[in-house]
C-alpha cells in the first residue's frame, strides 16, 4: 500500500433536501454520519459524510445537498452506479426494508457471478447492494434496526458509463495500477490488488449514449485513495506528464486532494488517508457537531442559523 492507488477513498454526490438525505442514509440505509461540515466553496451548503465507525477510506459517501436543485440525468461521461458490499443472505432483508420504506428498487439480478439489488435514493441516485465473490471482513456500522448480518460494509465498486472506454481504461491501468479482470458484453471490470475491498471500477461502453447531466441525484466525483501526501504528489507528476490538467494540492481538513478530469469526462480526485476524520473530534462523537474550516469559524453563529436542521 506504500506508493499505490489503494482503491476508492470516497465518492461524492449531489442531493436536494438535506434532512431527507440525512434520514435516508442514516436511518433507511443505516450508515454512520461521520462528518457534518460545509462545502468549502459554498459554506451555506452542507458537506455531509456517511461511512463506517471511523470513517475508513473505502466506506465514505459524501453529499452536497442543494435545496431545490434540478434533477440530473444519467448518461455517458458520468459515474452512474455506486456499489456497496453486503453480506451473503442479506438481500431478502433489504428488499423487505425497501418495501417498508417506499424505496424504489429492482428485483435481484446477477453480473460477474455476483447477486445485486439496485435501488434509488430519494434524489434518484442509483446504488447497488452487492454480495461480493471476494471475502469482505470489514466491520460494518450497526444500528438498532440493521445488524451486522445485513449491514453494508463499504464500497464494492463504482460504475462509469462512457462512449469510449479505452482512454479511461488507460488511466486505470497505466497510471492507477488496475488490471482488467473480466468482461461481459460492454461492461469491463477493472480491479487493483493493492487492497482487498473497494477496489473495483466497472466501465460500461455505450458509443451512442448522450452525455449525462450532473445535478441532483448524480455522482459529482470519484476519489481514489493514497497513503499520504508524498504518494499524492508522485501521482500529480504522473498525471501532469500525460498532459492532463491537474490541480495543486488542496487541504480538505480530513485529507489532502488533487483533482483532474479523466479523458472520458469524469472528475477524479486522489485523496490521502491522513489526517483522517478524528482530527477535530473523537471517534465516539463523529458527525455529532458542525465542524467548520478555519476560514468560516468566524461565521459559525450565522451558519448555524442558516443551515437546515437535520434532526
Amino acid at each position: 500500500m506504500e506508493s499505490t492507488i489503494n482503491g476508492i477513498h470516497h465518492i461524492t454526490a449531489i442531493a436536494g433536501n438535506a434532512k431527507r438525505n440525512h434520514d435516508f442514509y442514516t436511518k433507511t440505509l443505516g450508515l454512520r454520519m461521520v462528518k457534518k461540515t460545509v462545502n468549502f466553496d459554498d459554506p451555506e451548503t452542507y458537506h455531509l459524510y456517511y461511512g463506517d465507525k471511523e470513517g475508513t477510506p473505502g466506506t465514505i459517501l459524501t453529499f452536497f445537498p442543494w435545496e431545490n436543485i434540478m434533477t440530473g440525468r444519467r448518461g455517458a461521461r458520468q459515474a452512474t452506479e455506486i456499489g456497496y458490499s453486503v453480506p451473503e443472505g442479506s438481500l431478502d432483508f433489504w428488499q423487505k426494508r425497501f418495501e417498508d420504506h417506499n424505496v424504489i428498487y429492482n428485483k435481484v439480478a446477477e453480473k460477474f457471478g455476483e447477486q445485486y439489488l439496485t435501488f434509488l435514493d430519494p434524489d434518484g441516485l442509483k446504488l447497488e447492494l452487492i454480495v461480493s465473490k471476494s471475502a469482505d471482513n470489514r466491520l460494518p456500522w450497526e444500528t438498532d434496526e440493521i445488524k451486522a448480518e445485513n449491514a453494508t460494509k463499504g464500497f464494492h465498486n463504482i460504475t462509469i458509463t462512457t462512449n469510449k472506454m479505452q482512454p479511461t481504461a488507460d488511466i486505470l491501468t497505466g497510471v492507477f495500477g488496475y488490471k482488467l479482470l473480466e468482461q461481459h458484453v460492454n461492461r469491463y471490470r477493472f480491479v487493483t490488488d493493492a487492497v482487498d475491498n473497494a477496489n473495483i471500477v466497472d466501465l460500461v461502453e455505450v458509443p451512442g449514449e448522450v452525455a449525462g447531466h450532473v445535478a441532483g441525484g448524480s455522482v459529482h466525483h470519484v476519489a481514489f485513495r493514497v497513503k499520504n501526501e508524498e504518494v499524492l504528489m508522485q501521482y500529480r507528476d504522473k498525471i501532469a506528464a500525460l498532459g492532463l490538467h491537474i490541480t495543486e494540492k488542496i487541504d480538505r481538513n480530513y485529507f489532502y486532494s488533487l483533482y483532474f478530469r479523466e479523458p472520458g469526462g469524469v472528475l477524479f480526485e486522489i485523496a490521502t488517508d491522513n489526517p483522517g476524520f478524528a482530527v477535530d473530534e473523537p471517534v465516539e462523537e463523529l458527525g455529532q457537531h458542525l465542524k467548520l474550516p478555519a476560514q468560516y469559524e468566524q461565521y459559525r453563529a450565522s451558519l448555524e442559523t442558516t443551515l437546515p436542521k437535520l434532526v
